[in-house]
């Protein structure tokens, strides 16, 4: 078996514009693939086939289809012609030594000039396997399934199907920027967004040189892992310390959380404008922590035109830390480090804004000359995967100030 046969779902309701939405996949298919023994991807009437040489790790390939957003399921299949003699010997010559207690077969024909219908064709080809292996046939629930699909000139048939991440192929949607920090959140919150078609790029607000890099490595290594999702990304480096600084010698203790997180979503803002970005993408949750009530996230929010996206706004720890576990960025959010938000921390930060007078201490600012100047001078960094002439399982980067 050579082919895979990879079926979305999402994508078939999208009517006259599915193929555009198809060939989106398509091509995500063929980057995310592009570094191994795959000879071809194409789209085949309803599906789309992956064919693979010798020299793929099936394990490796699985994976990265996985992590494809816009495939429904795949499988490992074999590729046939369009003759029931010839579907029945490929079947059983690639049964091998298999055995299981019951077995059903499951057809489906991609062109309806074929002359048997589906039923029919799942009786004939299902007689021939049990007087060939003396197996039980079991309709409703089988021990093994297995799935044939008649297409015009051509059939697949295979065995079980492998769940991929569903969704809408990303760049289908548009961009985003999302404030990435160290923690569990953010990186769930990207990650949503990207199955929903986004294109994210990410703004990680540090404060260095006061702190240590270690912010800046932890959120390398979560882009490096979120860019398994979506092949390419940028990262932007915004020095926030000074900034911090200044906000502690003009503005009163409670008010300066909320003044800190207003000034990271203009930044924010600037740069989503430069890379025409619409809307901006945080991992707040309402009532987590003190910065985060509805009086707050409202006037944090207000600031700002773009809209801004919240995608865990109704969860729970435990709800975000297991999606952050089976993404696989939990390992990473939970190493200790030092970022921004535990610099100049005031003992009890304010907890009920109120917009006319986070703006009236906002007055004693340099607002728009702190923006302009500090996201011109953001670091930016490019991510790829797979990494272009490097190994696999490497993500290459290059910076640029």
């Amino acid at each position: 078996m050579n082919s895979i046969v990879v079926h979305y779902q999402e994508l078939a309701l999208k009517g006259k514009n599915r193929p555009w939405f198809l060939a989106r996949l398509v091509r995500n298919l063929r980057e995310a693939l592009s570094d191994l023994d795959v000879r071809s991807v194409r789209a085949l009437m309803g599906r789309i086939e992956v064919v693979v040489g010798p020299g793929a790790s099936r394990e490796i390939v699985s994976e990265r289809i996985r992590r494809t957003f816009g495939v429904a399921n795949f499988s490992y299949a074999g590729r046939t012609v369009l003759d029931l003699d010839a579907i029945s010997t490929a079947i059983l010559n690639d049964l091998g030594d298999r055995t299981c207690s019951s077995f059903r077969v499951s057809a489906r024909r991609a062109d309806k000039r074929f002359p048997m219908t589906s039923p029919q064709i799942e009786r004939e080809l299902g007689g021939r396997i049990k007087q060939a292996r003396g197996w039980r046939v079991n309709l409703d629930e089988p021990d093994l399934t297995i799935h044939v699909e008649l297409l015009t000139d051509q059939a697949f048939y295979f065995f079980g199907k492998e769940r991929g991440p569903g969704g809408l192929p990303t760049g289908t949607a548009g961009r985003v920027v999302c404030l990435l920090s160290g923690g569990i959140d953010s990186p769930v919150a990207a990650h949503r967004m990207m199955k929903r078609g986004c294109a994210v790029t990410f703004v990680h607000f540090h404060s260095y040189p006061i702190l240590s890099r270690a912010s800046q490595e932890k959120v390398r290594e979560l882009v490096n892992l979120l860019t398994t999702w979506q092949h390419r990304s940028r990262l932007y480096l915004v020095a926030f310390g000074e900034i911090q600084q200044q906000v502690v010698l003009s503005v009163p203790a409670p008010m300066r959380v909320v003044i800190y997180r207003r000034l990271m979503m203009r930044i924010a803002e600037a740069i989503a404008n430069d890379r025409r970005a619409q809307a901006l993408v945080t991992g707040e949750v309402v009532g987590q922590v003190a910065s985060q009530t509805l009086e707050n996230l409202s006037v944090i929010g207000s600031v700002v035109k773009l809209p801004v996206f919240r995608p865990l706004i109704g969860m729970d720890k435990d709800e975000i830390t297991a999606e952050a576990k089976k993404i696989g960025s939990y390992p990473i959010s939970i190493i200790p480090d030092q970022d921004c938000c535990t610099l100049f921390t005031p003992r009890n930060p304010l907890t009920r804004a109120r917009l006319a007078d986070i703006e009236a201490a906002e007055q004693a600012l340099p607002i728009d000359e702190i923006v302009a100047r500090t996201a011109k001078d953001a670091v930016l960094e490019y991510v790829e995967f797979p990494a272009s002439g490097k190994a696999a399982s490497e993500v290459g980067s290059k910076q640029e100030v």
